[in-house]
């Protein structure tokens, strides 16, 4: 018989990713896999039961592509007529990494209440400090 995980029974832990030399992406994806829990053995996918994610260095990056600094924009829009702003890659990288990060890990979650439950956990800071230090134990 399939157990069944319910919110309640779900431990945490603190996990802390270092960005220095990674890959971008593949950083992020490693981080979704364990906000999501589906390196736990009792992964429900209508439970939240992943851990808290903290990644430090995160304007040390690696990106690959040759152009992306200048090609790649993000826009945003308020909903009124004519309200695209719109922002470059390499200044959002140069400006606001958190921001960066938070946008491509927000498209690898689910789009429901339990994926904006997910993206709480998960911290973005730019340099090697962090205010975790009490919780982390990876």
């Amino acid at each position: 018989m399939t157990n069944i995980t319910k919110p309640n029974e779900v431990k945490r832990e603190w996990i802390v990713l270092d960005a220095e030399g990674e890959i971008f992406g593949r950083l992020l994806t490693k981080a979704a896999i364990l906000l999501r829990g589906k390196h736990k053995p009792c992964y429900t996918p209508n439970v939240d039961c992943g851990d808290n994610v903290i990644i430090v260095n995160a304007s040390k990056a690696t990106f690959t592509g040759n152009n992306k600094a200048e090609d790649k924009l993000y826009h945003r829009h308020s909903g009124y007529f004519g309200s695209v702003k719109s922002e470059k890659f390499g200044e959002l990288l140069a400006n606001k990494p958190e921001k960066l990060y938070k946008l491509a890990m927000r498209g690898m979650l689910p789009k429901t209440k339990l994926g904006k439950q997910m993206i709480k956990k998960f911290y973005v800071y730019a340099g090697s400090e962090h205010p975790h230090t009490a919780q982390t134990g990876k």
